[in-house]
């Protein structure tokens, strides 16, 4: 041990503790812990590790892929000879130090991916033999000229790589021109914002610049390209470029997205021997795609033309691609045939364009071993839809949405068990779902709505399809009641079955379905969705977007990737019948309920307030009864309710939600009352405050009693005097004659007065 110099650990559990054993390695130069679950502080480690004689020989300190916390000590010149330190994907916290005191001869520094906040500390600029330094994917904030500034001392001679991206930089682009040995400069995802310098200059030695994906503006002409690649996508920029011009440089990776480059195609990409991926999407060329283009493709990796205004056939010439590209048309103009040569990608968007024919693609004799992903949506795609996908081993996406495909849905889609995502929405497809699908065992998400399938929901999607979590029916022709091996699906996070002609109980076994009672993430824990296709060469990992469209709030909305956390049931617009199951109120992740026009009686579960979580509620149109629960009070986050056009009785629960409606979520309930609604409700029996009377208010019953006494019986006397009078002739003339008496009596007197 006393001559070792290089000391590799990786996957092996370590402490702090455990540094103080390398410390006396005399001649140790070369050290690297990796992925060794080590847990402690950076401060901790590093001092135990200074505890003896290697801090005179240690030059390269490797810390990588463990799980370190603390932050940065205010003194790694302990170690006067390292010349690379190594500390990212850590959980580093905190400011570096603007006094740190680093090792004179460093050259490396890495603190990537941790959690490191604040500015660039003067002091690394005057480390003068630093040549990389990798601050990216931190939360380190300012102004991007401070931090160039700041390492403008004697480390600008020196600086070759400077890695700044995915952090909270802001401010304009500065003059970069100062670092004059600086080959690669990486910006992208920060919050640079402005008008970069017009005629700026670049380091001549530069061969990198990536600025994807902030909001930067202005002109950059071909003049300063000179040997430089460039990434300047996700900016709005304007490139002006001669249209004859020839590039200086030979590039692999040509990144312009969102850039201005139209509206000509690009002719100087046709110089570019050596590319392997272009992304000129949302470029603003509007043009015919030449036919040399398609020949440079075939050596590409990756090709993103997307989001332009591209016309033309793509022409189906004998080419093979070289690699197995992701392929990108999707938004522009293109139509005819799908090609050939493109079942070789491994993942190909021709969305939103007009192509008509797909059957030679799809139909073809070879096997697309590695095609993963096919969106051919949004098309101008008729007839059937060819039944010929036993040839496509890898699929895990197809969309065939938004077309006029017809007839039944193909048979063959059940031999493509790779398949993770099949959306057929909005066509005009007839007929059942093909039993052969139920062997499409991987299927998370299943969209066949807005067509015109027919006959009973097929009970083998609940007992074969046990991985769905995402199940849209709506807007067939399915009728009889929901199968019970539905409530199989313990994973599923939305369902709908709205506007068909399903009839019967709401099932009470929907209790079952889990992933609605707890906190989960929709599909995978990542932000995109990834697939892993096997083919005869090995295996190829790609990432696909998730993309439904949902009855959302009672209006159609698009819903991608994390977005899809939201869980809910639509089951309008159909004829079930029957109470509203109290097992639902279990679904306490569910965030839309929709149970609206239906022949649903009984009243609203009392505990329905349980589902905390919900943000869209409507039971309309149907026949509940009862009163509103005073538990649906208790939902803060409820934003849209409609309780319409029931039998509904009593008073409005009070509450900050129930009241902020608009009275259309609660009329056509004859005997509902209260806010919102116009009616008030009757007075309440007495309460607790007002139990005992006063004698004044017993006073008042009495006289109101007396009086409504006495006019009874002036009625009733009236009556029964002046009706005998009025009906019976000889009573009538009796007393006439005694009224003339009377009068004949009175007036007598009063004129002897």
């Amino acid at each position: 041990m006393q001559s070792l110099e290089r000391l590799h650990i990786s996957h092996y559990q370590i402490t702090a503790r455990d540094f103080k054993s390398f410390a006396n390695i005399c001649t140790l130069s070369s050290l690297e812990v990796f992925e060794s679950n080590l847990t402690e502080d950076l401060e901790s480690i590093l001092h135990n590790l200074s505890a003896g004689c290697v801090t005179h020989s240690l030059q390269e300190l490797y810390l990588g892929y463990n799980q370190m916390t603390g932050s940065i000590p205010d003194d790694l010149s302990i170690f006067p000879l390292l010349k690379e330190l190594y500390l990212f994907q850590n959980q580093l916290r905190g400011k570096i130090p603007d006094n740190i005191r680093l090792p004179f001869q460093l050259k490396a520094l890495s603190i990537s991916s941790n959690s490191i906040e604040g500015g660039i500390p003067k002091s690394f600029g005057n480390i003068c033999s630093l040549q990389s330094l990798d601050l990216s994917y931190n939360k380190m904030t300012g102004e991007l000229p401070v931090a160039i500034q700041h390492l403008s001392g004697c480390a600008r001679y020196s600086l070759q790589h400077l890695n700044l991206q995915n952090n909270q930089f802001n401010g304009t682009l500065p003059d970069i021109s100062i670092f004059p040995s600086l080959t690669h400069l990486y910006l992208s995802q920060n919050k640079l914002n402005g008008k970069v310098p017009e005629g700026i200059q670049f380091p001549s030695q530069l061969e990198t610049l990536i600025m994807n994906s902030n909001s930067l503006e202005g002109v950059i002409t071909d003049s300063q390209f000179h040997n430089l690649g460039l990434g300047l996508s996700g900016n709005s920029f304007v490139l002006e470029i001669n249209r004859d011009w020839i590039p200086p440089f030979q590039l692999q990776v040509i990144m312009l997205q969102h850039c201005k480059l139209g509206p000509d195609f690009p002719k100087w990409l046709q110089t570019q021997k050596n590319l392997m991926q272009l992304d000129i999407s949302n470029a603003g060329i509007s043009d015919i795609t030449p036919e040399w283009f398609w020949a440079l493709s075939t050596r590409l990796n990756k090709m993103n033309i997307s989001y332009n205004n591209l016309t033309g056939i793509i022409p189906d010439f004998p080419l093979r691609l070289t690699e197995y590209p992701s392929i990108y048309l999707a938004a522009n103009q293109f139509e005819g045939s799908i090609p050939l040569f493109l079942r070789r990608a491994v993942s190909l968007d021709l969305s939103n364009n007009k192509f008509s024919d797909v059957t030679s693609f799809v139909c073809a004799n070879d096997t697309a071993e590695r095609l993963g992903q096919l969106d051919i949506s949004n098309n101008y795609l008729s007839g059937q839809i060819p039944d010929c996908w036993e040839n496509f081993k890898s699929l895990a996406y197809i969309d065939v949405s938004n077309n006029n495909f017809s007839g039944q849905v193909p048979t063959s889609m059940g031999s493509v068990l790779e398949l993770l995502v099949l959306i057929l929405r909005n066509n005009s497809l007839t007929g059942q779902l093909p039993f052969s699908m139920k062997h499409c065992k991987n299927l998370v998400m299943l969209d066949a709505g807005e067509n015109k399938l027919s006959g009973i929901i097929p009970s083998w999607i609940g007992s074969g399809l046990q991985q769905l979590q995402m199940l849209s029916l709506r807007k067939n022709h399915f009728f009889g009641s929901i199968p019970l091996s539905l409530c199989f699906l313990n994973g599923i996070r939305f369902l709908d079955l709205s506007v068909n002609l399903l009839w019967g109980p709401i099932p009470k076994c929907f209790i079952n379905f889990t992933a609605m009672t707890t906190q989960e993430r929709f599909l995978t824990d990542s932000h995109d969705h990834s697939c892993i296709v096997n083919h005869t060469l090995g295996m190829y990992g790609y990432d696909y977007d998730i993309i439904a469209l949902l009855m959302w709030k009672g209006v159609e909305h698009i819903f991608e990737n994390d977005k899809l956390l939201l869980k809910g049931i639509d089951l309008s617009s159909n004829q079930f019948s029957g109470d509203i199951p109290s097992e639902l109120e279990n679904l306490v992740e569910l965030v839309s309920l929709n149970l609206s026009r239906n022949n649903l009686t009984g009243k609203i579960p009392s505990e329905i307030g349980r589902l905390l979580s919900l943000e869209s509620l409507d039971l309309s149109r149907n026949h509940l009864f009862g009163s509103i629960p005073s538990s649906l009070a208790q939902i803060d986050f409820l934003s849209v309710l409609d309780l319409s056009h029931n039998n509904l009785s009593g008073q409005i629960p009070t509450g900050t939600q129930l009241q902020s409606f608009n009275a259309s979520s609660y009329e056509e309930n004859q005997n509902l009352c209260g806010l919102p609604l116009e009616k008030m409700c009757p007075k309440e029996g007495p309460r607790q405050e007002s139990v005992v009377k006063t004698q004044d208010e017993n006073d008042d019953g009495f006289i109101q009693a007396f009086f409504a006494s006495m006019g009874l019986g002036f009625f009733a006397g009236f009556w029964g005097i002046f009706g005998t009078i009025l009906f019976n002739r000889s009573w009538r003339h009796a007393c006439f004659r005694s009224l003339n008496n009377i009068t004949e009596k009175v007036m007598s007197r009063w004129q002897w007065w």
